[in-house]
């Protein structure tokens, strides 16, 4: 898929003031500084378009992004900010699932998981509770520019062998590097060929 265009059209707290269109959503998530706006900028081609912080938990809102005019790109807020008060880690969390179980264009979520890092159990128990509300959803292993090759797969397959502790059948798996643009061609393709059978 050419990325042709790419805009942000509106951020809210309510999946009922999301865009009015019958277009696809893609939504990222992912925890708190995963690399979510870096991944994103990359794919779009658009340094800037999503804020990236080194401040984890900077994405308080629900995000759209307008891409070639006929799909769009959300970005959910960051979970599992451990210095977020409880108050709002609840209202996090509403956003979040509110949008996920009730924003009919919502069409696939894409899970964004730390490659340096062993399985978390909030990424591991979000799994299930997409799985189990039939929410389709891809993981997206990010940062692999920080690991060496062998040790970026000893991650990532420990982390499959993880899964396939609780999943028989795992959802499609992709690896990304923001810095190094890896992994830009298939995510974008599975979006284009998932968007032709709607």
């Amino acid at each position: 898929m050419d990325i042709k265009s790419a805009e942000f059209v509106i951020s809210n707290t309510d999946y009922k003031k999301c865009p009015d269109s019958r277009m696809p959503e893609y939504a990222f998530i992912g925890r708190s500084n995963v690399g979510k706006s870096s991944l994103i900028n990359m794919l779009t081609n658009k340094k800037g378009l999503a804020m990236t912080s080194s401040k984890p938990g900077k994405t308080l809102l629900i995000n759209h992004f307008l891409i070639n005019n006929n799909w769009h790109l959300v970005d959910l807020p960051g979970y599992g900010y451990a210095t977020t008060g409880k108050k709002m880690r609840e209202k996090l969390k509403s956003i979040i699932e509110d949008y996920i179980l009730y924003r009919e264009q919502l069409t696939a979520v894409f899970l964004l998981i730390d490659s340096r890092l062993e399985a978390q159990q909030i990424d591991l128990d979000f799994m299930v509770w997409l799985g189990e509300n039939g929410v389709p959803f891809s993981i997206v292993f990010t940062k692999l520019d920080k690991l060496s090759n062998s040790r970026a797969r000893e991650n990532t397959d420990a982390y499959k062998a993880k899964l396939h502790e609780q999943w028989e059948e795992l959802p499609p798996i992709f690896l990304t590097s923001s810095e190094k643009r890896q992994g830009r061609d298939e995510l974008l393709s599975y979006i284009e060929s998932i968007n032709k059978t709607l």
